[in-house]
C-alpha cells in the first residue's frame, strides 16, 4: 500500500511549502482541480523541482463526450504524471476510447475510474444512480476493467468486493483516510489506515490530517511507517 498525499492547500505558496516539509519520503502527491485549475503544468514542474522521484496523480476527474475525454487523456500524456483519473458513470465506450487513445505510448500512466465519490451517502448516491453503492461500484469497477483501465477509486468499504468482483491485481485508490481517527470533514465513508491494509487497498490518499498538522513530515512518518 501506497500514500499518496492530497495538496488542497488554498494557494500555490502553501502546496509548495508543504511539499518541501515531505520532499524526503517516497509518496504520490495528489493534484486536484482546484489545484490544477489554478496553478496549471507550471506547478507539476515546480513538484519535480523539489524531488523529481515524487510520482504524481493528477485527480481530474474526467467526465465528457468519449472522443473529449480521450483528447483530453492525450494531453495528459504531455504533462509527465504518473496517474489520472476518469469517471466511470461515463461509460465503457469513452472509457475504453480513453485506453485505445493511449496504446500507441510506449509507457503511460495508471489509469483510474471514479466509482462512488467519497462524500455521498447511500441516500444521496441513490437519487442519482437509482442503485445502492456497494453493487454500482463493482459494476462500475468491472466496466473500468473491461475497457482495459488499471483500477478505481473507490471508499475503504468497497475495496475488497471489487477486488473480489474484479481480480487481485485490479488496483483500488481510496480517499477519506483518516489514519489516527481524525474528523471526517466533508467525506462521508472513511476509514483508517489498519481497515485500508485489511481491504487490500494499493493506495490510500490523505489530506487535511498531514497539511493541517504542526508538523506534516511527522504525521507522513507516522504514516509512512505503518504501510
Amino acid at each position: 500500500m501506497e500514500l499518496c498525499v492530497a495538496l488542497d492547500l488554498p494557494t500555490k505558496e502553501e502546496n509548495l511549502a508543504l511539499i518541501e516539509k515531505i520532499k524526503e519520503y517516497d509518496v504520490w502527491l495528489k493534484v486536484g482541480l482546484r489545484t490544477y485549475i489554478r496553478d496549471g503544468e507550471d506547478f507539476l514542474k515546480a513538484i519535480k523541482k523539489i524531488n523529481p522521484d515524487f510520482k504524481i496523480f493528477l485527480d481530474l476527474k474526467l467526465y465528457d463526450i468519449p472522443n473529449t475525454m480521450a483528447d483530453a487523456a492525450e494531453s495528459i500524456m504531455g504533462l509527465g504524471v504518473d496517474m489520472f483519473n476518469v469517471h466511470a458513470s461515463a461509460g465503457k465506450r469513452a472509457m475504453s476510447t480513453v485506453m485505445q487513445r493511449l496504446e500507441k505510448y510506449e509507457k503511460r500512466p495508471i489509469v483510474l475510474a471514479v466509482t462512488a465519490l467519497t462524500s455521498f451517502t447511500e441516500n444521496e448516491f441513490h437519487a442519482v444512480y437509482e442503485a445502492d453503492i456497494a453493487s454500482k461500484a463493482n459494476q462500475f469497477a468491472k466496466d473500468a476493467m473491461d475497457s482495459g483501465l488499471d483500477g478505481v477509486v473507490c471508499s475503504a468499504y468497497e475495496s475488497k468486493a471489487i477486488k473480489e468482483f474484479t481480480c487481485k491485481d485490479f488496483m483500488t485508490l481510496t480517499p477519506g483516510i483518516r489514519p489516527f481517527g481524525e474528523d471526517a470533514g466533508d467525506q462521508k465513508r472513511v476509514a483508517d489506515v489498519a481497515y485500508a491494509q485489511e481491504v487490500l487497498v494499493d493506495f490510500i490518499v490523505v489530506g487535511r490530517p498531514i497539511y493541517q498538522a504542526k508538523n506534516p513530515a511527522e504525521v507522513v512518518e507516522k504514516i509512512v511507517g505503518m504501510l
